[in-house]
C-alpha cells in the first residue's frame, strides 16, 4: 500500500491509499478518483513529504542530535468535533434529499439507464450491493457512497 498526496484543479489538498503507483495511475485515467471538497475529477498527486522511519541511533525523544534543543513540530490541522461532524453531514443529507430523486434498491439498475441514456439525466441516491457498485464503477458510472444511511434504514 501507498499514501499520496492529492490536489484537486480547485487546490483541495487530500490523502487516499492505493494498492501501488500502477492502481493509482489506472484509476486516475479511469476518472475514479475525486475531490472529497468539490468532487472534481481532475486530480494529481501533490509534493508530499517521505515517511522515513526514526535512525538507528536516534537522539532522545523531543531533541535533536546537534544542539539538545526540542525539535519544532508541524502544526497539525484542527480536528474538527463531533458535533461539527454531525452538522456537516446533516448537511449533506438535506442538501442530497432535496436535490435528488430516492430510487432505493433500483439504485445500480437507474443509475445504468441514466449513463445508457435510456432515462432522463437527474441527480439519484440509493442503495447497491458492493459488487453492484464496483461493477458501475468498471463501466465507466460515476457513482459514491454517501455517509449515512436512508432514513427508512436509521434508527
Amino acid at each position: 500500500m501507498i499514501r499520496y498526496t492529492l490536489q484537486c484543479e480547485a487546490g483541495h489538498g487530500f490523502e487516499s491509499w492505493f494498492a501501488d503507483g500502477q492502481a493509482f495511475d489506472s484509476l486516475s485515467r479511469a476518472g475514479h478518483l475525486a475531490c472529497p471538497v468539490c468532487g472534481s475529477a481532475r486530480v494529481e498527486k501533490a509534493l508530499m513529504t517521505p515517511s522515513l522511519g526514526p535512525a538507528r541511533k536516534a537522539a532522545p525523544t523531543g531533541e535533536t542530535p546537534s544542539s539538545g534543543a526540542p525539535e519544532a513540530s508541524p502544526a497539525a490541522p484542527p480536528v474538527p468535533s463531533r458535533a461539527e461532524i454531525e452538522n456537516a453531514l446533516a448537511v449533506l443529507r438535506r442538501e442530497v434529499e432535496k436535490n435528488s430523486e430516492y430510487v432505493g434498491m433500483n439504485f445500480a439498475a437507474e443509475a445504468r439507464r441514466i449513463h445508457d441514456g435510456d432515462a432522463p439525466e437527474r441527480s439519484i441516491y440509493g442503495e447497491a450491493r458492493p459488487e453492484e457498485a464496483r461493477k458501475l464503477l468498471d463501466d465507466g458510472v460515476h457513482v459514491m457512497p454517501l455517509p449515512f444511511l436512508p432514513r427508512r434504514k436509521a434508527n
